[in-house]
């Protein structure tokens, strides 16, 4: 069963961006997009190319009212990721 936000003060009205990645998180993003809205929060979504194999953008924009931005990201020079030190 998940938390959704409390109603708090702070929420209405505020505007808020959200950038989504590549992830099995990014189905957490959904229902944290859909718990800001519900506590009054105007929430913008922006995803990589790789968050969109997780979670359509189409969910994201009937969960926040908003269009989603993920062609946008695209990055001309792919860096390689150094190794994580173990």
């Amino acid at each position: 069963m998940s938390r959704a936000l409390p109603p708090a003060p702070g929420w209405p009205g505020r505007r808020l961006v959200l950038g989504v990645t590549g992830g099995v998180a990014a189905h957490k993003a959904a229902q944290l997009v859909r718990d800001l809205g519900r506590a009054g929060a105007q929430v913008q979504v922006v995803m990589t190319e790789a968050a969109t194999r997780f979670v359509g953008a189409v969910t994201f924009q009937a969960l926040s009212g908003n269009p989603v931005l993920h062609r946008c990201l695209r990055c001309p020079h792919r860096r390689q990721h150094a190794a994580h030190p173990s």
